[in-house]
Order: C-alpha cells, then sequence, then structure tokens
C-alpha cells in the first residue's frame, strides 16, 4: 500500500480514506475569492493564540511564536510574496499551512483548540466587512460633502423640477442637488447601523455547540474591537443576516446612484443641454466624431443592475438552509466582495462625476415656460379668498384658453382672466415671475433660498458630527 506522506493533509481529512475527485477539490476550494480576507484570518488567529495562552491550553512561548508566525503570514500577503500551493482550500488552511512552515507543524498544529472553521470564517466575515463598510462610508461622506458643496456654490441658479418627465414647477438647481443628499444621506445612515449590528463575535462557539476549554470571549471581543459577543453558539455560526443587510444597503444606495446617473444622463442631452461631463468621465464613438458619450454614468446605472442580483442570488441560497453551518454558506462571500467592490468604485466615479460636471444655467432658465407658473396662478386666487379647490380648476381653464389662442398663459389679458373669474386683478402680472414662485416655497424643505440654504447648513453639520465615527 503506498503511503502518501508528500500529499497534504487536509485539515477535516482524518475521516476519510479514498481520495478527493480532482474536481471536487476545484469545486469545494474558495481561496481564489476568500484570499482577500488573509488580514482579518490572521488576526482573528492572533487574538485566538493569546486567549488560548491566557487559559493556559498555550505557553507564552508558544503564543508567542504563534503571534510571530501569524505576523509573517500576514506580511508575506500584503507584500505579494505568498504562495498558494495545492491543498489551499480556503484561506484558514492556506495559512495554518504556511504558519506550520514557519513555526513548525507542532505548534502551529495548536492554534485550532477548540475553533471550527465555522466559527472562524464567521469572525473573518465581520471583521473583513467591518473594516470594508467603514471604507464605503467614508466614500458615502465624502460624495454627499461634494454634492452639497455644489449646491452651496451654485444656490442661485434655476431651472425645471418635473415629475413624470414633465416640466412641473421651476425649482433651485440646489434643490435638486440636496434630494439626492438626501437620498445618500440615508444611506449612510443605514450604514452606520449595519456597523453596530454586525460587530459582535461569534469566535470561541466552535462548529455549533459551543467551546471545550472554557476559552474567554469576552477577552476575544475585545481584543478585536467587537461591542459583544454572540450568545448562542448555533446562531453565531450560521447568522449571515449582516452580509443581507449589507447587500440591501448596496442595492439601496446603487439605486440612488442609479437614478442620480439618469438624471445626470437625460439633462446632458442636447435636447437638455443643462449639464456636459468632464472629458475625465466620457468617451467617444467608434464612429461618429460628435460624440461625447455619458459612459460613467451608463455603467453606474448598469451597475444598479449586477449588485441586485448579488443580494438576490444570496437569499435565493440563504433561504434554503436547515440550522447551523452548511457549505452553501461558502457561496456568501462573492457576493459581498463583489457588491463592497461596486460601491467603493461607484461612490468614488459619482464623487468624481459630480464634481467636475459644467452646467449651464443659461439653459436651465431657457427651458422654464410659463405654464410652470400654473399653480401660482391657483395659489394667486387663494390669496383673495378663493378655495382652491375652485382655483385649481380656474388655473387651468386659464391654461386651455392659452392653448386655444396658441399663446402663453402669461400673455393673456386681464380681461381674458377676468372672463374666467372675477377675482383677478391687475397685480396678477406680479405671478409671472419665476424667482417669486421659487421664493415663495420658503417653509423647511421648499425650494426658496433660504430653505435650500437650511438643508445644506443641515447636511454639513451632521457630516462634521460623524466624520470621525
Amino acid at each position: 500500500m503506498t503511503n502518501n506522506t508528500n500529499t497534504p493533509k487536509k485539515l477535516w481529512g482524518g475521516r476519510f480514506s479514498g481520495a478527493v475527485d480532482p474536481l471536487m477539490d476545484e469545486f469545494n476550494a474558495s481561496i481564489k475569492f476568500d484570499k482577500c480576507m488573509y488580514e482579518a484570518d490572521c488576526i482573528g488567529s492572533i487574538a485566538y493564540a493569546k486567549a488560548l495562552a491566557k487559559n493556559n491550553i498555550l505557553t507564552e512561548h508558544e503564543r508567542d511564536e504563534l503571534v510571530r508566525g501569524l505576523t509573517q503570514v500576514m506580511e508575506e500577503w500584503s507584500q505579494g510574496q505568498f504562495k498558494i500551493q495545492p491543498g489551499d482550500e480556503d484561506i484558514h488552511t492556506a495559512n495554518e499551512r504556511r504558519l506550520g512552515e514557519i513555526i513548525g507543524t507542532h505548534i502551529a498544529g495548536k492554534l485550532h483548540t477548540g475553533r471550527s472553521r465555522n466559527d472562524q470564517v464567521a469572525t473573518d466575515m465581520r471583521l473583513w466587512l467591518r473594516e470594508t463598510a467603514t471604507q464605503l462610508l467614508a466614500h458615502l461622506k465624502e460624495l454627499i460633502a461634494v454634492v452639497i458643496a455644489r449646491a452651496e456654490k451654485e444656490i442661485d441658479v434655476i431651472m425645471p423640477g418635473y415629475t413624470h418627465l414633465q416640466r412641473a414647477q421651476p425649482i433651485r438647481w440646489s434643490h435638486f442637488l440636496c434630494s439626492y443628499a438626501w437620498s445618500l444621506q440615508s444611506d449612510a445612515q443605514r450604514l452606520e447601523q449595519l456597523l453596530d449590528r454586525l460587530n459582535v463575535l461569534p469566535l470561541g462557539c466552535g462548529a455549533l455547540a459551543g467551546h471545550a476549554f472554557k476559552i474567554d470571549r469576552e477577552f476575544l471581543a475585545k481584543e478585536l474591537g467587537f461591542r459583544d459577543i454572540i450568545h448562542n453558539s448555533m446562531y453565531a455560526v450560521s447568522d449571515r443576516d449582516f452580509i443581507a443587510e449589507f447587500l440591501f444597503w448596496a442595492n439601496m444606495t446603487m439605486v440612488h446612484i442609479s437614478r442620480l446617473s439618469e438624471d445626470l444622463i437625460i439633462y446632458s442631452t442636447s435636447e437638455f443641454g443643462f449639464v456636459k461631463l468632464a472629458d475625465a468621465y466620457s468617451t467617444g464613438s467608434s464612429l461618429m466624431p460628435q460624440k461625447k458619450n455619458p459612459d460613467s454614468l451608463e455603467l453606474l446605472r448598469g451597475k444598479c443592475g449586477t449588485v441586485f442580483g448579488d443580494m438576490t442570488g444570496f437569499m435565493c441560497m440563504y433561504s434554503k438552509l436547515p440550522s447551523t453551518y452548511n457549505k452553501d454558506l461558502q457561496e456568501d462571500k462573492v457576493p459581498m466582495f463583489d457588491a463592497a467592490h461596486i460601491l467603493s468604485g461607484s461612490l468614488q466615479i459619482t464623487a468624481g462625476v459630480v464634481n467636475t460636471m459644467q452646467i449651464f444655467p443659461e439653459k436651465m432658465r431657457a427651458s422654464l415656460s410659463a405654464d410652470l407658473l400654473a399653480t401660482d396662478l391657483a395659489e394667486y386666487l387663494v390669496r383673495k379668498g378663493v378655495p382652491f379647490r375652485e382655483t385649481h380648476h380656474i388655473s387651468g381653464a386659464a391654461v386651455k384658453m392659452a392653448e386655444d389662442q396658441n399663446s402663453s398663459i402669461s400673455e393673456l389679458t386681464l380681461d381674458d382672466l377676468k372672463s374666467i373669474h372675477s377675482s383677478f386683478e391687475e397685480d396678477v402680472k406680479s405671478v409671472w415671475n419665476f424667482e417669486t414662485s421659487i421664493e415663495n416655497r420658503d417653509t423647511p424643505g421648499g425650494t426658496a433660498k433660504s430653505s435650500v440654504l437650511k438643508q445644506i447648513q443641515l447636511l454639513k453639520t451632521w457630516l462634521s458630527s460623524t466624520k470621525h465615527h
């Protein structure tokens, strides 16, 4: 009988005598994608080594050797020097194999005492996502800062506001920008709440039933910066709600980015001409020399669908699982990594687009027409004591009269208006002013200059209060 002494031993191999199908080996392996968690895996293992020594399962010398070896493993990864070997089926296996090469397998083999890859990977993922989400939160807040800085600078620019993609009422360009800043602030708040919820420790729960060596889990939590431990071992190893929440957050944020992209794509067309993207965020046509395409915005819009696919794929997998760990959970990482990668690029690209695009205030103003003031005409009559439900119909009749005369509503004479309702007076001329219409909407949340400046100040105050979190 051949003794394959040079064949790498699998962490779980003692139970099995037959060879594994090579295709199954590849199918089972996750090292190609979970290697990005190398730092989290090493940091978690260093803390675990300290906890084992604290409990006298390791000597101080063994602890120090493990810390030294794991630090070297981490450095090799960071320097691009780590060599993945056959048999390194996942990041945990690879790191433990290399650790044994550095400090010897006798000491390295003690590191996994009482630990399962079930609680190990759950810890790695929380550590990785905590760091990644913190970076994404910084990118998100930078995008908000870019949007409100532009809103403050261009506070006097006015434009049509749209409902159903039809011109509706005059607004400030800054009011439009702030509408997205508030959506993005909600995204930031959701991510902050998720960061708090995911920051609980699974390590020390073993495979599913708990730890047999009285490991100090509170020590582990403090060492790794978790606010608490997870208090049920079965829940600890199987919970991936934090990934579901992260993927929903990523989807919601990409929806807001996609909608902003769609607005800016429309506004950048020749038909609108409100904005023009910087060359850095545009491309040309391989056939038509005159084209300048908003490819950055179109890609942002398209990647919204990719992130949605990440979430739906994950939820389909997650919803079918029985209790505790199942190998299906290996499929939780790719959507998490993919969504995080897309969001990192998308947030930064969006900030770049908004920061560098050119606007054309004269084109925005030229798109304003008197019919956008039809509501103001109704409100004029309200101030004369006419009930709004009646004034709405009166204003509608004025719009129809102007259409029948093939003229603008502002060109109707006082006699024309009086033929519709006797309450019209000479001062109705004051209605036909876009700035007046905008400034009349000065309640909190409105498009008046004072209201928009208040929005900007509230957002700036919020950013300032959270910048160190």
